[in-house]
């Protein structure tokens, strides 16, 4: 199907949905793969710790370990976010509203979609919005 064609649709086929839901579970799994590491690197408690070394090195050591714990809290919580949006695109896609931009109304291309398949946005409606800013 030619973008033209794809402008004048409102919405995909379900094997188009199909298609889409088999990135999202693909993606899915994996953020939730990468949750599961970085949340275990915040919470547990370093094995090598410096307690059989100088102060100064150990109270260096410990700062870099808040450092990196706080660092990976902030990236699980940008995981958590994705995951949530990516959940969120199931439900549409379990609706049949998937892909259709929440601005414009129009279908987000299947490039974009392929890309970032949580997108709720086509590229112009987020050019539009970043313009605003």
């Amino acid at each position: 199907m030619d973008k033209q064609t794809e402008k004048i649709k409102n919405k995909y086929s379900d094997d188009e949905l199909q298609e889409f839901k088999e990135i999202i579970l693909n993606k899915l799994d994996k953020a939730r793969k990468d949750l599961e590491l970085l949340t275990e690197a915040y919470t547990t408690i370093n094995e090598n710790d410096t307690n059989d070394t100088s102060r100064t090195f150990k109270v260096m050591e410990e700062g870099s370990q808040v450092l990196s714990k706080e660092e990976n809290s902030r990236l699980a919580a940008r995981q958590m976010k994705f995951i949530r949006d990516l959940e969120n695109a199931l439900i549409r896609i379990e609706n049949k509203t998937y892909g259709i931009c929440r601005v414009t109304g129009l279908l987000i291309s299947k490039e974009r979609l392929r890309s970032v398949p949580h997108a709720t946005l086509s590229m112009e409606a987020k050019l539009k919005q970043k313009q605003g800013k």
